[in-house]
């Protein structure tokens, strides 16, 4: 049976200063290799869950484990530290440092994470190796972010989400500014790369027909609940 990369169990949440609303995850788990599509609309509680995943938030019972490490128990310096050497994260928009190199962008986790930059070997043959398996020209590294199309910028976010190999890739709706035939293309990149590594993939978005490209699909209101207030 594969090893579960990221394993949640009986987690609850609730929003400081906001009265009856809370979130509730009795269960969920990727495993090492998988790639899992998590569905959800806006305000179902998604963003919460790829925080409380993070460690940016922390539960209020329940546990978060990724890589057999209950997260919780962990100090906030080492948690932010445990997240940079454990969990690669695509963003929705990206979050480049405009003004640094393709190549500082890609580099980036890796000031944070000792264990990840000593996984990478050669950081900078790594970084450029990946901007080639993602089909970016050889002299893209030295280029400034800020002068990137939005294609090459999605690029530059995935290779940076994937050096040093961490064992968990979250990927937040980078998808969902693309047309049908840019989806795709970026998808068939994204799984090469976490193929090649045996990198477990979790991707958030609100579209099913992305649906068949993954190992699972999760609907969020199968797995969590949100609790409101009564008006």
């Amino acid at each position: 049976m594969p090893k579960r990369v990221l394993d949640i169990s009986n987690v609850a949440y609730r929003w400081p200063g906001r009265a009856g609303f809370s979130l509730t995850v009795p269960r969920l788990s990727v495993a090492e290799g998988e790639s899992v599509l998590l569905l959800g609309e806006s305000g179902s509680g998604k963003s919460t869950l790829l925080s409380l995943i993070c460690g940016t938030i922390l539960p209020d019972s329940g546990k978060v484990c990724i890589a057999a490490t209950d997260t919780s128990l962990l100090s906030g310096g080492a948690r932010d530290k445990f997240r940079a050497e454990q969990i690669g994260v695509i963003f929705q928009q990206f979050n480049l440092l405009p003004f640094g190199s393709v190549l500082d962008n890609i580099l980036l986790p890796l000031r944070f994470a000792p264990a990840r930059r000593k996984r990478a070997g050669n950081a900078a043959a790594e970084a450029a190796a990946l901007c080639a398996a993602l089909g970016l020209p050889e002299d893209t590294v030295a280029t400034k972010a800020i002068a990137l199309s939005v294609g090459q910028q999605q690029r530059v976010a995935v290779a940076r989400a994937l050096i040093g190999h961490p064992p968990l890739i979250i990927a937040d709706e980078p998808t969902s500014a693309l047309d049908a035939n840019s989806q795709a293309a970026f998808l068939d990149l994204l799984f090469s790369q976490t193929t090649t590594h045996q990198t477990s993939l979790l991707m958030v978005s609100h579209d099913p027909r992305l649906g068949e490209r993954f190992d699972r699909v999760i609907r969020m209101e199968d797995i969590a609940q949100i609790k409101r207030a009564a008006a």
